[in-house]
């Protein structure tokens, strides 16, 4: 009888399981995450991303706007794929990152509109701008919404995708 209950326990918990490694095979998929104040309530958004374009315009780098609030489980999750060996090289070399809260809805949704990102399609949204701050790409289909289901292989596709050329 208690072989029928383990087959039993072992179907319910099915659905529950996750990958424990990235489709890379390297990076560890982020599961339990630090609280990190990514979102900081009292950062001026503007400021922070002229700061970047002003950073980025001589290291001939992008700047990444991440959408997102600290209450996001996925927000936190994409912030740990940025910073895992497999995708942080990329980062650092060719992004400057900013990270713009929208609170509960309520904040900066100026910026979401200037940039042509659409926060009713989930969060963490993600805007790229080349260095002089012209907007290259939106999503527009909530993409890293599913953060944490998503491989590390297509976080790092898509950063390659949208990091500038080589000169």
């Amino acid at each position: 009888m208690s072989s029928y209950l383990l087959a039993f326990v072992l179907i319910l918990m099915h659905p529950f399981a996750m990958p424990l490694a990235s489709s890379t095979g390297s990076a560890a998929r982020p599961q339990a995450l630090a609280q990190k104040d990514l979102y900081p309530a009292n950062a001026d958004a503007k400021t922070e991303i002229e700061k970047a374009l002003h950073s980025a315009l001589p290291a001939h780098k992008r700047v990444l706007v991440v959408f997102g609030a600290n209450w996001c489980f996925d927000c936190h999750v994409l912030d740990e794929y940025f910073h895992s060996p497999d995708i942080a090289p990329t980062v650092q070399k060719y992004f400057e990152v900013v990270h713009v809260d929208i609170g509960h809805g309520e904040k900066n949704g100026d910026l979401a509109q200037k940039y042509d990102v659409p926060l009713n399609r989930g969060i963490p949204a993600i805007a790229v701008l080349d260095s002089s701050g012209k907007l290259l790409f939106s999503q527009k289909q909530g993409e890293f919404e599913a953060a944490r289901s998503m491989p590390a292989a297509n976080i790092l596709a898509f950063l390659n995708k949208w990091k500038p050329p080589s000169h």
